[in-house]
């Protein structure tokens, strides 16, 4: 179960994403709809009763941070809207790196760095999740253990071995 890498009829390509960031994304939607968003109409509704809005701080802010968890909720809206939920526990070969593949690799002086390739709302390069789309990503996709790839990166070519694939165990 590989995801497909070219746009159907030159539409967006979908947004792949697992489940967990899929529900997290979900969940973070809900929250502002639901609970922080209604609190903050309630602050602006009292700020606005206060008199000269003008000058009224927590009418103004208020008023701002709306705009902003508005544009938010359409942002996820729409990220929600196209993400395509691809399972890693189910993919079928496992010999190969795919969309969300943990990956050991090793440099040429045998530094060892392990990702796991996740969708582009999931990514964290400190906590090593990093986007499918990532040149590392890309260059690892398909690769089987003891795979060299070449990588261009801001500071120059660099190669690395693929040491190890695992995925989460099938459920």
């Amino acid at each position: 179960m590989r995801p497909s890498h070219k746009p159907d009829t030159g539409e967006r390509p979908p947004l792949f994403i697992t489940p967990q960031g899929f529900n997290a994304m979900k969940a973070r939607y809900h929250q502002l709809l639901s609970d922080d968003r209604p609190k903050l109409v309630e602050v602006i509704s009292w700020a606005a009763g206060n008199g000269d809005r003008s000058e009224n701080g927590d009418y103004i802010y208020g008023r701002k941070k709306l705009r902003e968890i508005d544009r938010e909720l359409t942002h996820l809206a729409k990220r929600l809207k196209i993400a395509k939920i691809v399972d890693p526990a189910q993919q079928e070969d496992r010999s190969r790196v795919w969309f969300g593949a943990t990956v050991t690799i090793a440099d040429e002086d045998d530094n060892q760095r392990v990702i796991t390739l996740v969708g582009e709302d999931e990514a964290d390069a400190t906590a090593g999740r990093i986007s499918f789309n990532a040149p590392l990503a890309r260059a690892v996709r398909g690769a089987a253990i003891g795979d060299t790839r070449q990588v261009r990166l801001p500071v120059g070519v660099k190669d690395y071995e693929i040491i190890a694939i695992s995925y989460p165990p099938k459920s």
